[in-house]
């Protein structure tokens, strides 16, 4: 009796995974597709194949529109050379592997970042008002105290409203000032900024002591 010599297939010596996720058997059954020089029976095969790659891949049941993601999937094993009468038309190379375009980030400048853009959104608006407007001084006065609360929000330090002042005459380009007015005093605005820290939700809370056993 003629033995037969054992080999074992090692990962260093295959070929690599087209999608990891559909396993090393799935690929060998589309390389075997491949080579099935009658195309009635190739296309026979592709659709047991895509039903089998279903099972396989669970996870893939999630998606829309499945059956189209398994075949495009399917050509993709393939490296884009299976020739079979699929339902739907085979995917181009270009247009799976097309990269996104990237994001391009605002480049607008924030020049205290403790005060965010919306307040510096807020300068910008009450800038451009006219200085008679009625609600011109209401609105400096409450961009002063919030433009306070932040700094000490951040810093945790006491600061005087001709710090305020000068920053907010930065912020605007020179178009606004406090002038005479008199922003909230810093452990009235403390106490708002430790009410709101309060309100959030605190991560560590939900994390219980372990017992020791």
């Amino acid at each position: 009796m003629e033995e037969k010599e054992l080999r074992l297939e090692y990962n260093t010596t295959r070929g690599p995974l087209k999608m990891a996720e559909y396993g090393r058997n799935i690929q060998k059954m589309v390389e075997y597709l491949l080579t099935i020089p009658d195309k009635a029976e190739r296309t026979k095969a592709a659709y047991a194949l895509v039903k089998s790659m279903e099972i396989v891949a669970p996870e893939q049941r999630d998606f829309q529109d499945l059956r189209r993601k398994l075949w495009d999937h399917l050509y993709i094993i393939s490296d884009y050379r299976l020739d079979v009468d699929g339902p739907y038309p085979p995917p181009s190379r270009e247009e799976m592997e097309l990269k996104p375009q990237p994001l391009h980030y605002s480049a607008n400048h924030i020049r205290y970042r403790h005060y965010g853009r919306n307040l510096q959104k807020m300068i910008e608006y009450v800038a451009s008002l006219d200085p008679d407007h009625p609600d011109r001084t209401a609105m400096i006065r409450t961009i002063g105290n919030n433009l306070k609360m932040s700094y000490l929000a951040w810093n945790r330090e006491t600061v005087t409203d001709d710090v305020i002042d000068q920053q907010l005459q930065e912020l605007s380009g020179g178009k606004l000032s406090l002038g005479d007015l008199t922003l909230a005093p810093s452990s009235e605005l403390l106490q708002i900024v430790k009410q709101k820290q309060k309100m959030q939700p605190d991560t560590k809370a939900g994390k219980k002591k372990k017992k020791k056993k």
